[in-house]
């Protein structure tokens, strides 16, 4: 049976995001269901951004919440799931791009309590890492690949679910930076034996953030696996990779004492090299265990 009723949780932080509140605006106003799109900024930074998403307001449906502190990536998810009205619940994070005219109506369209619609990338730029990074994970993001690890390959970027789900599974706020908070909850989902949906319905990769703001972020990132490593464990390749080649592992970190400086500088300019990058990323993550 279709769903008669949708709320659209966008958490955000220092991204413009109106473009994609409006094409979302205009995918559900055509379908007969009664929605709601909520944008939560989580203490964005960037004076223009705060400004021009207040556009949002003027929206029908549409509401922009602005938070005065930065709560985290977990926290602000679960404020949403707070402020949502409806029964469905839609995530999507506010730096992708809607790549087609029935994405909404497929959501609702399909049954299950938790459905993952993937993602694509339709825009690349041979300067940029994060792009590159992306393309070359494009396999991993194939719906085929996602049904062999339902909850492996699960991401919050762009998934449907039932509140009573979220509500009893709620985002583990111990997770306030970067990454792996959908990779804990894809586990929780699993241990509760709770079936994720993957379907064909993918939201696209297009806005990349700068070289040396990705690095940064890939290093938040790592800390937070290694904060979490015990938790995570048999859910991160990385993790299994440390685990499953100790020889690898100890020529890599003395590779990284060697060049890590290197490494990052060549990563944050203009022609950087995945081969470098996940150099980079094992050993940034090794020294990391020696602390």
């Amino acid at each position: 049976m279709a769903i008669k009723e949708l709320s659209i949780l966008i958490p955000t932080y220092n991204d413009l995001c109106v473009d994609l509140v409006q094409a979302l605006q205009q995918q559900a106003t055509l379908l007969a269901i009664d929605y709601e799109i909520i944008v939560a900024d989580d203490g964005s930074t960037c004076s223009e951004v705060i400004t021009v998403n207040r556009a949002i307001n003027q929206l029908s449906h549409c509401r922009l919440l602005e938070c005065q502190k930065n709560s985290g990536r977990a926290a602000i998810r679960n404020f949403l799931i707070h402020q949502a009205q409806y029964e469905w619940l839609l995530f999507i994070d506010s730096d992708m791009v809607v790549c087609r005219e029935d994405f909404i109506q497929q959501y609702i369209n399909t049954d299950g309590d938790v459905i993952y619609g993937g993602i694509v990338v339709r825009s690349v730029d041979k300067h940029n890492l994060r792009a590159l990074y992306e393309k070359s994970r494009e396999d991993q993001h194939t719906l085929e690949r996602r049904q062999q690890s339902p909850y492996h390959d699960f991401h919050t970027a762009n998934f449907m679910v039932h509140r009573d789900i979220m509500q009893k599974h709620p985002f583990d706020e111990r997770f306030r930076y970067y990454g792996y908070e959908d990779v804990l909850l894809g586990k929780h989902l699993q241990q509760d034996n709770i079936t994720i949906h993957h379907i064909d319905n993918p939201l696209s990769f297009e806005i990349y953030e700068t070289n040396e703001a990705f690095v940064s972020k890939t290093e938040e990132g790592l800390h937070t696996l290694h904060q979490f490593r015990e938790e995570l464990r048999s859910y991160s390749r990385l993790l299994d990779f440390v685990e499953q080649h100790p020889v690898i592992v100890m020529l890599v970190r003395l590779w990284h004492r060697m060049t890590a400086k290197w490494e990052r500088r060549h990563l944050c300019g203009n022609t950087p090299n995945l081969t470098i990058f996940s150099l980079y990323r094992l050993g940034y993550y090794l020294t990391l265990s020696q602390e």
